[in-house]
């Protein structure tokens, strides 16, 4: 199963998000999933260099829209390169070509993912059946949307958002995936 992950470019090397991230990498790849990242550096690099260790795939979806503006290059770890012209193809990208899709805490970049893939799955246009989002902070984010906005999210719009404290468990739950 290819597996998109969503996360952060903030995260260093030592830091306990790219550390959580490494970790999701080497679990996915132990369980025999690809993994389908935006490609650079933070939660990008640590998911891949987790992967890419344990023996695993990985799939980089970059554009030439960050390349400028952070003048950088795939990670080292990145097997495959889907390369875009703009950010809107790259998320695509990331969406369209995954099986399914987890987040870990991030940024503006990773909500607009959050939202795009969700929106995806809502109108029935990508196989994913939900979107996994791991730890609190997504949790608070999402519950306080629900609640500010009821009657323009209702329970069958809620269903396809899984919320999961840990990476581990966040991983078990891609076995209810079929």
């Amino acid at each position: 199963m290819k597996v998109s992950v969503f996360g952060s470019a903030h995260p260093q090397p030592g830091d306990e998000g790219y550390l959580q991230a490494y970790q999701l990498g080497k679990l996915l790849a132990e369980k025999g999933h690809i993994v389908v990242n935006g490609g650079y550096v933070g939660t990008m690099e640590a998911v891949s260099r987790g992967s890419a260790e344990a023996g695993g795939h990985v799939i980089g979806v970059t554009c030439d829209d960050i390349e400028k503006y952070h003048n950088g290059k795939p990670n080292q770890w990145v097997h495959e390169v889907m390369h875009n012209k703009d950010l809107i193809g790259r998320i695509s990208g990331l969406i369209k070509n995954c099986d399914a899709a987890i987040a870990l805490p991030g940024g503006v970049g990773t909500l607009a993912e959050i939202s795009l893939t969700w929106n995806m799955i809502i109108l029935d246009s990508i196989p994913v059946p939900y979107l996994i989002l791991v730890g609190s902070a997504w949790k608070n984010v999402i519950t306080e949307f629900y609640q500010e906005m009821p009657e323009l999210v209702p329970a069958s719009v809620r269903s396809y958002i899984r919320f999961r404290s840990t990476i581990e468990d966040a991983v078990a739950e891609l076995n209810n995936i079929s």
